[in-house]
């Protein structure tokens, strides 16, 4: 009785909770909110000031006593709850123009496949406490699969390669389960931390952290492009520590994340050489997937074929894959349940 009525009145949802942005799939409408994984707080007396977009316009800017940071980091929660907070507000965000005072659905949360039982068990209870009624996990590689409209439930090799905010999680995908996966903390934070460092030792500049992922948005390369790009970026010089503006251009981006880039691509080539000689041969003739804010990067499709000699396909909309692929899952809950972590993980009533 109970399970019908918050069927009638709530939104069964899925969350891509990544470490820079959090996207909510509404089953039925789609995508409705994407939104920065950023917490404004009041270190005085522990009020939440602001959430999602209105927060990050404060990192950088705020007095001492209010802090504004991210509660996830390279994937998983460190900060408990403020996560619950911040999914508690999206939650109640989808369910807004419902009558009902306490919205009580079902979710799908994507994690990294990397994971301990502990982190696991973090999310599933930070969506308990923010109102779901049963929580799903499902592995981010896994979930952006489904979003890019693989077979995954085949007998047949699916290779992604999904490039978030704290982590880059590179999977072969077969008969609804993951063959070969690895989990990287290289991702679109450690290659904006690159470009700080090499501004810093390079060009005696310091950055804040938004400028240089403008820096890596407008210029950033890994592989050598027809029409250059430059741009002027403005910081503070480490020397007289007054303002400072100097030129760069994508060669010097492209030397700021040359270590990073070649240790996922000795990743990838490490995960091919991992996988069965069977779904080798269908991974040449399908391609390698690639997804995540990172799949963007000017040149990074030509770069990973020229390393791993397979073709290499950059999903449309790369950004809400994994978002998509929970939503697809939530549409039909009971096919795709075997590609589910866990078993629901159902919340405790609270009327």
């Amino acid at each position: 009785m109970l399970e019908k009525f918050f069927q009638k009145f709530s939104h069964d949802i899925g969350i891509d909770l990544g470490t820079a942005n959090t996207l909510v799939y509404v089953r039925g409408k789609g995508i409705i909110i994407n939104e920065p994984s950023v917490v404004a707080l009041n270190t005085r007396n522990g009020q939440i000031l602001a959430i999602g977009g209105e927060a990050k316009k404060m990192v950088g800017k705020t007095p001492s006593h209010i802090v504004a940071n991210r509660p996830l980091a390279d994937g998983v929660i460190s900060d408990f709850e403020v996560t619950e907070q911040m999914l508690k507000y999206f939650i109640n965000k989808v369910h807004q123009s419902n009558f009902m005072l306490v919205p009580r659905p079902r979710v799908v949360v994507g994690i990294p496949s990397g994971v301990t039982e502990v982190e696991k068990r973090a999310v599933q209870e930070a969506a308990k406490n923010a109102g779901a009624r049963e929580v799903y996990l499902i592995e981010e590689p896994m979930a952006a699969a489904i979003g890019a409209r693989s077979p995954i439930q085949e007998a047949t090799g699916n290779m992604i390669v999904d490039i978030g905010g704290g982590t880059t999680e590179i999977a072969v995908i077969s008969l609804g389960g993951i063959v070969v996966s690895r989990s990287l903390r290289i991702a679109g934070d450690e290659l904006n931390e690159d470009i700080i460092d090499y501004a810093r030792e390079t060009l005696g500049l310091m950055l804040g952290e938004k400028t240089a992922e403008d820096v890596k948005i407008a210029i950033g390369s890994v592989y050598p492009l027809d029409d250059p790009l430059g741009m002027t970026i403005r910081g503070r010089d480490l020397v007289t520590g007054l303002p400072k503006e100097v030129d760069v251009t994508d060669e010097h981006i492209r030397e700021a994340l040359a270590r990073s880039i070649r240790t996922l691509l000795i990743n990838i080539k490490g995960a091919v050489e991992e996988t069965p000689p069977e779904l080798v041969s269908e991974i040449m003739q399908r391609g390698i997937i690639l997804a995540g804010g990172g799949g963007l990067l000017r040149g990074l499709d030509k770069l990973i074929e020229e390393h791993v000699e397979i073709k290499v396909k950059i999903i449309e909309d790369p950004l809400t894959a994994v978002a998509r692929g929970t939503g697809i899952v939530l549409e039909d809950l009971d096919n795709l349940r075997e590609v589910l972590i866990d078993e629901d993980y159902k919340a405790a009533p609270r009327w």
